[in-house]
């Protein structure tokens, strides 16, 4: 496990840098000072025996190009066209048949109500 020698590396790359700045030896470098844990050992290195590969982070990934098919023909493109303005229009027609259903629909009734409606306007 690499990763592990790394690490312990670290640390005793900055227990040596506190001992540097500070002037004394620190408690868990000392053979004999009492430690809680008896299974862990620290490992004094050297700085420049430290080798530590930063790789690059990889490229981002390159934008593919968008993938059209072949160019049609202008024949194809024409007719494509000419159905697609149909359809629309069809739809435009569709839409304005259903306003005009609906308008007549809506005043028929409001003539019957109106006519239906005994009040003080009704002649008799």
């Amino acid at each position: 496990m690499k990763w592990i020698r790394e690490r312990d590396a670290l640390i005793a790359q900055t227990m040596a840098f506190v001992q540097s700045v500070t002037g004394k030896k620190d408690d868990l470098l000392q053979p004999d000072a009492p430690s809680d844990c008896s299974a862990a050992t620290v490992e004094a290195v050297p700085v420049e025996a430290v080798m530590v590969e930063i790789k690059p982070p990889p490229p981002p990934p390159q934008p593919q190009p968008p993938r059209h098919s072949l160019p049609r023909a202008v024949g194809d493109f024409r007719t494509e066209m000419q159905a697609r303005i149909a359809n629309f229009r069809k739809h435009q027609e569709r839409f304005e048949r259903e306003r005009e259903e609906y308008c007549a629909e809506t005043l028929t009734k409001l003539r019957a109500a109106i006519r239906d409606v005994p009040g003080p306007l009704a002649k008799k």
